[in-house]
């Protein structure tokens, strides 16, 4: 991106705004420790998680699946190459409530989100999130960790699919009254977020934290820019 030219931001939720791999780290261990294999690698366990090797959490976003059929089909999968039960629907009710409950515990917002919150409310400058997750489950997660101030305006719920379907970027843009060309959206997958915001007009922010990579996700796309912190995004903006 060249810089100097969007005067709106619209940002990821996840991994972007709040540690969901911190979270998700804290909910496996638990569930590990209760369910899977003594000696199962928390790391190794956290990584096959977030890579979703079966797809589902991406085909939920596609409107394939529900946000329950991915979760457990992942939660199976999970057992079968750590060493844990298969979970039928009654097994799979239990296994969520005890994971969605340390899930929770483990929200936490990134250090720098609230300054860059901070530096975009003192320029004047209007944002909002745009996530492929359910928008009042969002306004949860915000609240949650302290960002309640982050206007959600686009959850997969919107259209019944999310990113990086080109409706979800533009009216998150439309929601904020601004163009997409001048338009920056920051996330932490180079083809979902940057890629996607991209092809749908908007200037595509990469945000690769340092030691956060999922498998894959190796180089920015083309026409995209990437940071390693929300702090960096303040350079790309007039």
């Amino acid at each position: 991106m060249t810089a100097n030219l969007a005067t709106a931001v619209l940002l990821d939720i996840d991994d972007t705004l709040v540690d969901t791999r911190g979270a998700f780290r804290h909910a496996l261990t638990e569930v590990a420790a209760e369910y899977l294999d003594a000696g199962a690698n928390p790391e190794a366990v956290l990584a096959h998680w977030r890579d979703d090797r079966g797809g589902w959490y991406r085909a939920h976003t596609r409107g394939e699946m529900t946000h329950r059929e991915q979760r457990k089909r992942r939660a199976n999968d999970l057992h079968a190459t750590f060493g844990g039960p298969t979970l039928d629907d009654e097994a799979y009710d239990i296994w969520d409530a005890g994971f969605e409950r340390h899930f929770r515990a483990g929200w936490r917002a990134f250090e720098d989100a609230a300054p860059l919150l901070n530096a975009l409310d003192e320029r004047g400058i209007p944002y909002g999130a745009v996530s492929n997750a359910d928008s009042a489950y969002q306004v949860l997660k915000l609240s949650a960790c302290g960002l309640q101030r982050v206007p959600m305006l686009v959850g997969v719920d919107t259209f019944g699919v999310g990113k990086p379907d080109p409706r979800v970027f533009v009216e998150g843009c439309r929601l904020l009254a601004v163009e997409p060309a001048v338009t920056a959206y920051v996330g932490d997958e180079p083809d979902l977020d940057a890629g996607g915001a991209a092809r749908a007009g908007l200037h595509g922010v990469w945000l690769d934290r340092p030691g956060t990579r999922r498998a894959g996700h190796d180089t920015a796309p083309d026409g995209t820019s990437r940071v390693e912190s929300l702090l960096s995004v303040l350079e790309l903006l007039s």
